[in-house]
């Protein structure tokens, strides 16, 4: 998988976490407002793995 597309399925991941969360907090569901948290920590690591991605592609180019 390349970076960009692991910083899109973060991003998307982040959004809907986010959403789910919002929606858990007004329906008064925990368990979807945890479903949501989750969600969103598993984007921000993707977004992070298409960082290292992009920072290990970057050092090999300049190699």
């Amino acid at each position: 998988m390349s970076s960009t597309t692991d910083k899109m399925k973060g991003n998307l991941n982040e959004a809907a976490g986010k959403a789910k969360q919002g929606l858990g907090e007004a329906t008064d569901n925990q368990r979807m407002k945890n479903e949501g948290k989750r969600q969103e920590v598993k984007g921000e690591a993707q977004q992070v793995k298409g960082d290292v991605k992009d920072a290990v592609k970057r050092g090999v180019d300049k190699a």
